[in-house]
């Protein structure tokens, strides 16, 4: 079977794009494992199929390169947003988004930016979900007996966040993995280690759940921000920076709703065989 993809990224987190509205793979998760190969595929973090929705405009399903499905990609939802303007599937500049993790909002802007409403952080440690009662921030964790400071929250999927003073040096492929398979985590989690630069500016890397260090997360980023203005390092309002290029953060007081903003960029498009 040979279908169509387009290969985009948002800020180096890199994904086939797949139109699956008129599709029918049996099995998604063996496809993502072959096709986000970096040596015997096309190679991605991560695999996006674009699907129809009853309650939505569209709907939009994630698969790690490990094939596991997970609920929310922020960077991927930009990046749906795109094609779907650039293959003239809708007029709209605002339109809605399922996930996994619910109906998204995302509104293009000038410059090839787009914004997207992540919705509220969840902060009760079992809502996260995480095997900690109550808010965990800043809260001493333990995981394969090393010990570590964490603010834990969900955007749509779990996040576990490190505040750490030297990140160029510091061993993400090393620590990302322990904290992302903890028995705490029951469904893993994403880590982010973040350097504070100021009150309106972090640095991140970060570890992703069944993909390992990319070069951005947009729902990371959103979780660092919020960490770090839970903690008291920030403003609401913040530019995280990562290796693939700088995300803009709000969290307004009045919404409690989580705000992104970045670029999202088209590579090529291509068939291949499955």
């Amino acid at each position: 079977m040979k279908i169509n993809f387009t290969k985009m990224h948002g800020l180096g987190n890199d994904f086939i794009f797949i139109d699956g509205r008129k599709l029918k793979i049996p099995n998604f998760k063996k496809v993502a494992k072959s096709l986000c190969n970096r040596r015997f595929g096309i190679g991605a973090d991560q695999i996006l199929i674009l699907g129809n929705s009853r309650k939505a405009d569209f709907r939009m399903e994630i698969y790690n390169a490990d094939g596991g499905e997970v609920e929310m990609c922020g960077n991927g939802l930009r990046c749906l947003t795109k094609y779907v303007m650039d293959h003239k599937l809708s007029k709209k500049a605002e339109m809605r988004v399922e996930t996994r993790a619910g109906v998204q909002t995302v509104r293009a802007l000038p410059r090839g930016r787009y914004q997207v409403d992540m919705g509220e952080p969840i902060m009760k440690g079992p809502d996260i979900p995480v095997r900690l009662s109550g808010r965990i921030i800043n809260r001493p964790i333990r995981v394969d007996g090393r010990e570590f400071r964490a603010t834990c929250l969900s955007m749509g999927n779990p996040h576990c966040v490190v505040f750490v003073e030297d990140l160029k040096n510091y061993p993400v492929a090393k620590n990302g993995p322990v904290i992302e398979t903890g028995q705490i985590f029951p469904k893993k989690t994403n880590v982010e280690f973040v350097k504070v630069i100021s009150s309106t500016e972090l640095e991140m890397r970060v570890w992703e759940r069944g993909a390992g260090e990319t070069l951005a997360c947009g729902s990371g980023a959103c979780a660092a921000a919020v960490a770090a203005a839970l903690n008291g390092f920030v403003e609401r309002k913040v530019q995280v920076h990562l290796a693939g290029g700088t995300l803009q953060i709000e969290w307004p007081r009045e919404t409690n709703r989580v705000l992104m903003t970045g670029l999202a960029e088209t590579v090529f498009e291509g068939m291949v065989e499955i």
